[in-house]
């Protein structure tokens, strides 16, 4: 029987399935703070040493107009990169925001890329399970695998995250990608330059990612932004023509290296 309270948390050494009311199945795996994360790779069968992308940020605050520009970048871009490349994509793998864009985008693309969401175990509402908390989120349907982490806070996930992108791939080989995206969109980003993976921004999609995008122009309204800005990791394309500039990033970090 799945656990949600933290200190009763125990590493399963094989993952189980969950269906969705969509019909949809997942792998899920529930792990401890010792995980040794090769051993949980290996348990969930997926594979090493292919390159990984990264979603983090959020929805929140934008006009329709927005939302459908932001939308066209899973669709268009991201969702078809990941199937091209056969790259794991990993986020926060709750039905909302971000998340359940990408996962739409892989139904639609009719993907079939590892879509991995890692998220807090007492955050995590099952299907047929009851709420953990007031503040918990249902798994989004369309992803493959889910990481339940010992935690009961948003955030708790992050270093888990970029753990987890190190683990299944060189961090030249992968990439993060940040999209609009509040206060714990900053514990992602600092957390993927600290993996020494590269940060894209898409300016223009609102909150932390346009706070970013400002600051590598030069202007810091924000302390945090300033360590990240300064690795040199960080880079930027605009919500309204960057497509296609996100898509040659995105292809030079993923094609193989001479």
């Amino acid at each position: 029987m799945l656990l949600h309270t933290a200190s009763k948390m125990l590493f399963m050494e094989k993952p189980f399935t969950i269906t969705f009311p969509t019909g949809a199945t997942a792998e899920v795996v529930q792990v401890d703070p010792s995980v040794d994360l090769q051993v949980l790779v290996r348990e969930m069968g997926l594979e090493r040493h292919q390159p990984v992308l990264v979603v983090i940020g959020g929805a929140s605050k934008l006009s329709q107009a927005d939302f459908n520009r932001v939308r066209r970048l899973f669709t268009e871009v991201l969702a078809p990169l990941a199937e091209k490349w056969q790259a794991t994509v990993i986020d926060g793998g709750t039905d909302a925001g971000v998340m359940r864009l990408m996962g739409q985008a892989r139904l639609e693309e009719g993907g079939t890329f590892p879509l991995v969401g890692v998220i807090p175990i007492g955050l995590a509402i099952l299907p047929g399970q009851s709420a953990p908390s007031s503040d918990a989120a249902p798994l989004e349907p369309n992803h493959t695998h889910f990481v339940l982490i010992p935690g009961s806070n948003w955030g708790d996930e992050s270093a888990w995250i970029a753990n987890l992108a190190t683990t299944l791939s060189n961090a030249a080989d992968s990439v993060t990608v940040l999209i609009n995206g509040g206060e714990v969109s900053w514990i992602d980003a600092s957390q993927s330059i600290q993996s020494e993976r590269s940060l894209i921004v898409v300016a223009g999609s609102g909150r932390t990612a346009d706070v970013l995008a400002t600051a590598l122009r030069g202007n810091i309204t924000d302390s945090r932004a300033e360590a990240i800005v300064a690795s040199g990791l960080v880079r930027a394309i605009d919500l309204d023509t960057g497509a296609d500039t996100l898509a040659k990033m995105i292809e030079e970090i993923f094609a193989p290296k001479p």
